[in-house]
């Protein structure tokens, strides 16, 4: 089942995917702005998402990372009729931001039937690297009785 059929008449996969984007990641100001089977874009403000020094938190990088490419793998191909759940994620930060606002872009390095990786490219608003993830996800039945969101 392909991503634009998990949707309802008139919805798109961004909409959907911006209100099932889960609670933390809501709490954080994340927005998905494109989403196709290949690649996610999403931003996230760094205000409110700052460590005691004015830094943009390292783990909200990496839970914008998580996002992105969680995101993308629910809407593979191969997530039909599974739920995919990050197993393993990396992160190496590059530079701090202190405002504005960052990107993350989520794209495919591997997607099989079982196991999935993305490399996640998060920037500030000039262009420059701030983190660089990857997260490998898993495919897998949801557990009988399980919330099952629709993407």
């Amino acid at each position: 089942m392909s991503a634009a059929s998990r949707t309802g008449p008139g919805e798109d996969v961004v909409t959907v995917l911006n209100h099932s984007r889960g609670e933390l990641a809501t709490r954080m100001g994340i927005t998905i702005i494109e989403a196709t089977p290949d690649r996610i874009v999403a931003t996230m403000p760094v205000e409110g998402n700052r460590q005691p020094y004015g830094l943009l938190h390292g783990g909200a990088s990496v839970v914008l990372a998580e996002t992105v490419g969680s995101l993308a793998a629910a809407i593979s191909p191969a997530a039909a009729g599974r739920a995919a759940v990050g197993i393993e994620i990396n992160a190496t930060h590059h530079r701090a931001a202190r405002s504005g606002t960052v990107t993350a872009t989520a794209t495919a390095i591997q997607v099989g039937a079982t196991l999935s990786t993305y490399d996640i490219r998060i920037i500030d608003d000039s262009g420059r690297p701030v983190c660089t993830s990857r997260l490998t996800c898993l495919f897998r039945d949801a557990p009988p009785g399980a919330r099952r969101q629709t993407v």
